[in-house]
Formats: C-alpha cells, sequence, structure tokens
C-alpha cells in the first residue's frame, strides 16, 4: 500500500453511509411526501415545486444510495446499469460518463448531461462521476425541455448528494478491497455544531488496479458541506466538490476483420509509458432558502466548478488509408496525441414556487430564472503517420504501429502538430413557468414552457467564428388521472432543444437539434407502500442531427433525424419476511429516419439502422432476503442483468453481442455499527462489450471480480 493511500485512510477513517440495508428504491421527495404534505427538512430541490413525486405525470425513477452502498457500486456508470432503458455509450478512453437515455445520447464529443443538485455536473472533464457522496439519482424520463432547458428528449439524470443535516451526529467508514489489486477507504461524518449549524465531510480514496494489462488508477475524492439555518424559515447550505483522479486513457480492444474475441480483452493496445490522464476538479455550490409564507418558497443557488484534464494517449488509427491492420491482419497503426483541457462552469439561479387556489382548483406553480456561462479551452497535439498503406508496403517506425497479437510496448513519438486550440465560450440563460393543476382530487393537469437564450463565442487558433445565437421556446404538458388510491394512469408531451457545435461549408452556424416527445403510462404504489410499479410507453423524434455534407466532404449539415419508441416497465416489491425485489424490462427501438452519411466517416446510413450501443432488450433482477442469524441479520441475494444486442459502429456492419451479467452478494451485520459484506459481479465470468465507437474502438467488460467490505457506523 503506497504512502498516499496511508495518508488518505487516516484523513477520511471517520464514516460511511448508513449500514442498514436499503428498505426502498422509491422514487419519494424528501420535501414532498406521497400524501402532500410540505416536511422541509433540508433545502429543496431546484425545479421541483412542491408536487409529490407520485402526483408527476411522468416516469421517475430513483436509485437509493444505499442500495449502491450494498452493491459496491463506487461509480455512476455502474449505478445507471441498474435502471431501465439507459444504455452505454462511448466512454472516450474510460475518461468520463457516457450514456443514452431511451435511446437519445446527446454530443458524443463531451461526456452526457446529468445534473448534481439541480445544477450541471456533466459538463466539462471531471473523469468519471464517484458515487461516494450520492444520496440518491433521480433519472426523470421523457420531455424535461420546458423546466431544465436544452438537453436530450429522453429523460435528465439528477444526482442528490449527502448534506449537512441538523438531526443529529452519525458517522461511519468503511475498508474493502476488490479483485485486480483494487483497494478503496470511503469516510462519511456528520455534525451538528449547534441548533443552527451543521457540517459535514463525506470522500473516499482509491488504489485501483485493472483487468486490462499494464493499467492502474488512483483517486481521491471529498465533499465538504455545511448547512446554516438561522431561522426556522431561513436555509443556507455550501457544498464543495474537490476529485484528483489519474486515470489511464484506453480505447479498449477491437475486432479483426469484424470478429470480436481474438485477442484477449486484457490486451492494452495503447502504449503504457503514455502515463495516465490527470484529471482536477474543483466546484462550489452555494443555495439559499427562504420561506416566504405558509406555502410559498424563494429558493437561490449560485455553482462554480473548474475541471482540468492533462496528458498522453496512443490511439488505434480510424483512417481506413492510414491503416494497415485489414490488410495484415495483425499490425495496428496508431496516433499519439497530447491533451490540455480546462473548464470553468458558473450558474446563477432563482426560484420562487408554492400554491395558489382558484374556486375548486389548486395551482401548484413555479416560477424561475437561471444564467450559465461555460469556458471551454481545448489544446490537442497529435502525431500521425501521413501515408497510405498499400498491401505488402513495409512496416516503418513511423507508423507507430504494434502487434495486436504479440505488443512491444516502449516506442515514443512526439505529438507534433497542434490539431485543436480553442476557446470557447457559451452563454445562456433561461426563462421558465410550470404549474400543476388539481381540478379534483384525483385529477391533475401539468403545462408549462421554457424559453432559452444561448450564445456561442469560438475563437480557434487566434481566429474569431462567428458567433452562434439560438433563442428557443419550449413548451410542455401532461394529465395524470387517479384511478384509485393505488392506481394512476398518466401522459406528458414536451419539445426540446440542444445546439449543435461548429460551422457549415459556408461558415454558418448549425441550427440547433429539435426534439418531440410523447408519454404515456400506468403507475402503481400499493395503499402500504410496499409495492411500486410503472408501466410507460413512449415516443421521441429528433431533427437536425448532423451529417456528413455529401457536396463538401470535410464539413457537416444539420439534416440527420432519428426516432426512438418503446416500452418500461419497472417494479420495487418489499415482501414479507425482509424480502426484496427489484426488476425491471426496456424495449428501445431507435433508429435513423433519414437516409444520410455518417458525419465522422461518411458512410452510408440508410433510414431505418439502428442508433449506435442502443439495445432493443434489457432487463434487470435484483432479489434479497434478511435472515436471523445470531442476534444479528444476515442478507443472502443475487441479481441479473441483460442487454441485448446493440450495433457497434455508425454505417457499418459491425454489430456488439447480447450478454447476460450474473451478481450474487452476502452481508452480516452482528450490531448496529459492523457491517461484512462481501459480493461477485459477473459471477459466470462471460466475455462481454460494453459500448464501442468503432470496431477498433471497443470497451471490454470486466471479468469476475469479488469484493470484500468491512463498514463501521458510530
Amino acid at each position: 500500500m503506497t504512502n498516499w493511500k496511508f495518508a488518505a485512510l487516516a484523513a477520511l477513517a471517520t464514516g460511511t453511509a448508513a449500514l442498514a440495508y436499503p428498505i426502498t428504491a422509491s422514487a419519494q421527495d424528501a420535501e414532498a411526501t406521497s400524501s402532500g404534505e410540505i416536511v422541509v427538512t433540508g433545502i429543496r430541490q431546484q425545479y421541483r415545486g412542491d408536487v409529490p413525486l407520485a402526483e408527476v405525470p411522468q416516469t421517475i425513477q430513483t436509485i437509493d444510495g444505499d442500495l449502491l452502498e450494498n452493491l459496491n457500486i463506487t461509480r455512476l456508470d455502474n449505478a445507471l446499469d441498474l435502471a431501465s432503458g439507459i444504455s452505454r455509450q462511448n466512454n472516450f478512453g474510460g475518461l468520463w460518463d457516457a450514456f443514452a437515455i431511451r435511446g437519445f445520447s446527446g454530443d458524443e464529443n463531451f461526456p452526457s448531461g446529468f445534473l448534481v443538485n439541480g445544477f450541471n455536473g456533466g459538463r466539462g472533464y471531471g473523469g468519471p462521476r464517484d458515487a461516494s457522496n450520492i444520496e440518491r439519482v433521480e433519472i426523470l424520463k421523457g420531455p424535461n425541455g420546458a423546466v431544465f432547458g436544452r438537453g436530450e428528449p429522453g429523460g435528465t439524470v439528477n444526482i442528490i448528494t449527502k448534506k449537512a443535516e441538523l438531526s443529529d451526529n452519525f458517522g461511519s467508514f468503511n475498508v474493502s478491497a476488490y479483485s485486480f489489486d483494487t483497494y478503496r477507504v470511503a469516510g462519511d461524518y456528520n455534525l451538528v455544531v449547534s441548533d443552527t449549524l451543521a457540517l459535514r465531510v463525506n470522500g473516499a480514496a482509491q488504489d485501483a488496479g485493472s483487468f486490462r494489462d499494464n493499467l492502474e488508477s488512483k483517486k481521491i475524492v471529498a465533499s465538504p458541506s455545511f448547512l446554516f439555518a438561522p431561522t426556522s424559515t431561513t436555509k443556507i447550505s455550501y457544498e464543495m466538490e474537490y476529485v484528483d483522479n489519474q486515470v489511464p486513457f484506453d480505447r479498449g480492444v477491437l475486432a479483426v476483420d469484424g470478429v470480436l474475441g481474438r485477442i484477449p480483452e486484457s490486451r492494452f493496445l495503447g502504449e503504457p509509458r503514455d502515463g495516465p490522464i490527470q484529471v482536477d476538479v474543483l466546484g462550489h455550490q452555494v443555495q439559499f432558502q427562504q420561506q416566504l409564507s405558509r406555502d410559498w418558497f424563494l429558493l437561490v443557488g449560485a455553482g462554480y466548478r473548474d475541471t482540468g484534464f492533462e496528458g498522453f494517449s496512443s490511439d488505434p488509427e480510424l483512417s481506413g488509408r492510414r491503416q494497415s491492420l485489414d490488410e495484415t491482419g495483425n499490425i495496428l497503426v496508431r496516433q499519439r496525441r497530447y491533451r490540455d483541457y480546462d473548464t470553468t462552469n458558473t450558474v446563477f439561479r432563482g426560484e420562487i414556487s408554492g400554491k395558489f387556489y382558484t374556486g375548486p382548483l389548486t395551482h401548484h406553480v413555479l416560477f424561475g430564472a437561471d444564467w450559465d456561462r461555460f469556458k471551454i479551452n481545448l489544446l490537442q497535439q497529435r502525431y500521425r503517420w501521413n501515408g497510405n498503406y498499400q498491401p505488402g508496403d513495409p512496416i516503418i517506425p513511423e507508423m507507430y504501429a504494434i502487434d495486436i497479437f504479440n505488443p512491444q510496448y516502449g516506442q515514443v513519438v512526439i505529438p507534433n502538430a497542434t490539431i485543436t486550440d480553442s476557446l470557447e465560450k457559451q452563454t445562456s440563460y433561461g426563462l421558465y413557468f410550470q404549474d400543476q393543476i388539481d381540478i379534483t382530487e384525483r385529477l391533475k393537469l401539468r403545462i408549462g414552457g421554457r424559453y432559452d437564450r444561448f450564445k456561442q463565442d469560438i475563437n480557434s487558433f487566434g481566429e474569431n467564428l462567428p458567433v452562434v445565437v439560438e433563442k428557443q421556446f419550449s413548451p410542455t404538458a401532461g394529465v395524470l388521472y387517479e384511478v384509485t388510491d393505488s392506481l394512476a394512469v398518466y401522459a406528458a408531451y414536451g419539445t426540446g432543444f440542444r445546439p449543435n457545435s461548429g460551422l457549415d461549408a459556408q461558415n454558418d452556424p448549425f441550427p440547433s437539434e429539435t426534439s418531440e416527445s410523447y408519454e404515456a403510462g400506468l403507475r402503481f404504489n400499493s395503499y402500504d407502500e410496499t409495492i411500486m410499479a410503472t408501466l410507460a410507453a413512449f415516443t421521441m423524434t429528433k431533427d437536425n442531427i448532423l451529417t456528413n455534407d455529401p457536396l463538401n466532404g470535410n464539413f457537416s449539415i444539420a439534416a440527420g433525424s432519428a426516432r426512438s419508441r418503446g416500452i418500461e416497465a419497472d417494479i420495487t416489491a418489499n415482501l414479507a419476511e425482509g424480502l426484496l425485489l427489484i426488476a425491471n424490462y426496456a424495449y428501445t427501438d431507435a433508429e435513423w429516419r433519414t437516409s444520410s452519411l455518417d458525419k465522422d466517416f461518411a458512410l452510408q446510413i440508410d433510414r431505418g439502422d439502428q442508433l449506435i450501443n442502443v439495445p432493443k432488450h434489457q432487463a434487470n433482477l435484483l432479489l434479497t432476503k434478511d435472515f436471523d442469524l445470531a442476534g444479528g441479520t444476515f442478507t443472502l441475494g443475487g441479481g441479473v442483468n441483460y442487454v441485448g444486442e446493440r450495433v457497434g459502429e455508425t454505417g457499418f456492419d459491425f454489430y456488439l453481442p447480447d450478454y447476460t451479467l450474473v451478481r450474487a452478494l452476502a452481508a452480516f451485520q452482528p450490531t448496529e455499527s459492523i457491517r461484512l459484506s462481501i459480493d461477485a459481479t459477473n459471477l459466470l465470468d462471460e466475455d462481454y462489450y460494453a459500448a464501442s465507437y468503432h470496431r477498433y474502438w471497443v470497451t471490454p467488460g470486466q471479468p469476475r471480480a469479488i469484493t470484500g467490505r468491512i463498514d463501521f457506523a458510530f
């Protein structure tokens, strides 16, 4: 164990999350209970208002932080594997979180856009999100544009973090050992200083090996926070995000002649001498909440977040004319790159929410505004062989090539061409409103809208490009009817948009992607809240997707269109005698609705082709049972995750095979303060591939892995 890890252990040995196994994974709002009573225990959620989640006319999934703790899930991407309708996408060599919700994934040049306490958390280059400070993950499916603004029509992921609480002092910590020489410690401690002030700190330190050859990573994350409540109606909170992460850049494995599995999943095709990418994050969130009256609240917030990303990588060459692998069968031409990326995101927002009455109608309203500035400073340098490989040509050092069956590492080339040197500024503001009307005790109607103004300034290689300005109004509507006290039916509609980056051949900005979404579903919540289930059907369209310009092959045009439609079913059941069941299934048919050329490689896309990395079928099952044993509690459980076949490269006949992963877990809690656990993922050691961008950039799945862990609480 290295010295840095001993220091981190000492610093973090002050706690982790509560040890009790999660009772529920339901979508329950901490401030708006299912009965509609408002219980203000902390800072409310922006964009939420006072509507109980059970009355929101759209699908909402919640993944509880305790569930993640007990499954030893330490990353956001692994947490989202538990949800229905979310599929993994190209993760930029393992350096960010990328996912599609209901088939649509957004701009592949940036991480997927998720929120942290309502602030943009996926922006920038902050590395894979650690799960140590997750209280719960809310996945709001369907039309969200009228509140959240520009984004994807499939839904929004919002992480609610662990924050300081005035309730009581508590603390805990855990230590775990994991396959592939991975060690981790995590801690959480809440201190009530006075009746008005509470402090909390949580975080983790990890020293990780890998099933991939020659790769290891190190990570320290911390999230200190405080809550100050000078009066019963006034609350001020602050939370900091600190990340120091060293992650190797890894494009994964490849297919030879379109066939996967010809090389071991452990085979690294980069250069160990490149070292890890250094990722740094420093963020701040401040929120002020004032209760104006019994039913009205003012919520004001500000966020500031810096991210940094620097290091080298060696990537398989994707240009067909430069690549020798198809001809030789074993020699892979590579590029070497140096990246130095920095981003700064500043956000201000304010919202007033409450309710009023017009005759027999009750209006739950919110009015808000937000302002956002995102600065992106990119420097990228590259070495690339400037040749044209022909069958029989000799393999020369300038190709920076590697034998995929017998790799000889240690080659060094210096990136000698600057291919990106830009400063981009995105400035936007939005005004939004929403009114959910209780027409009767059982019938609810929601209407809303949002106006966005987006401005983009780019300076590339010292030249100011034309300024892009986009304006958009996004309406939404929904209705929910409670058929019985336990069963409700709902429907929703909304539009949205997301600006496209870049310019066309005429040096004009692209029009924004626009989307239109419909959803309808059933929601069941048993009277005692032990069984919760949803069944939803949806259809969405997206226009103005960037494709290759057939008249100017080095440029793009906004001419593509896609559609996604499907069905999702979810159930959480807390059955008798400590039996917990969580199950979901998703059918997603995401396809191109236009014939065009792929924007990156000009490959032919035909109408009806499936979108990349989106399986038609996905399913999850998790079952656990508690037993009384020797005065304590013994938990035994298992789960199954199925992901269907997916397209692995846009415009090419290459598919990732389906896979089924099995997990098993066991835990013993002899007292309230100690818990011992062991779990195994991919129990049957299945070979699988999680996602892909190109047949030469394929992310292999992790083989069987076992984690042992001990938790202490006080």
